[in-house]
């Protein structure tokens, strides 16, 4: 009884506190953040891989939004509703199309997929301006060519990158960075 007592008496502070994983008060991290890309880097055109990642982000743009608007077509107001596709089938078709592309394109080009999270990442200077122009261009050309217009990917991307902005500081996690 008299532990119990003392387990009350103490009750918090019992134990040593320590900060969330992710907080910028955390001293000790086991990782180094690699120095910011430089803004133009000349090199870069005359490289294949750079040439290999925008055909990725044009084939997974492409793939994404062709798969995605077909799933949506497909939904009826019909009454036999197994005949038809349904709400939830659109949410498994965007979650699973997403998950396959960026994790096929992710060594490739990094899995951006949206101009947004290529703008996001341009911002925190882990991709060059030269970079970032071409993959938006090459995720322009894949939304055109999947038959969606031209700037449909730009206003979705937007919104993602304002709530990034808003929760990376605060949670420090995200889901669309690589």
């Amino acid at each position: 009884m008299e532990n119990k007592e003392e387990d009350v008496r103490l009750g918090a502070n019992k134990y040593s506190e320590r900060q969330a994983i992710g907080t910028a008060a955390q001293s000790d991290k086991d990782y180094t953040e690699p120095p910011p890309v430089p803004l133009f880097e000349a090199g870069e055109l005359m490289s294949w891989s750079f040439y290999r990642a925008g055909i990725a982000e044009f084939m997974a743009t492409f793939l994404f939004l062709y798969i995605t608007i077909l799933t949506v077509m497909g939904v009826s107001k019909s009454e036999p509703k197994c005949s038809t596709v349904g709400i939830q089938d659109i949410a498994w078709a965007f979650v699973g199309i997403i998950f396959a592309l960026v994790y096929c394109t992710a060594g490739i080009s990094g899995g951006h997929i949206n101009p947004a999270v290529t703008f996001g990442l341009f911002l925190e200077r882990k991709l060059s301006l030269t970079r970032e122009v071409f993959y938006v261009v090459m995720q322009c050309l894949g939304a055109r060519d999947s038959h969606v217009p031209l700037l449909a990917p730009l206003p979705i991307g937007f919104a993602v990158f304002l709530v990034h902005l808003a929760t990376i500081p605060i949670t420090g996690f995200s889901a669309a960075a690589s």
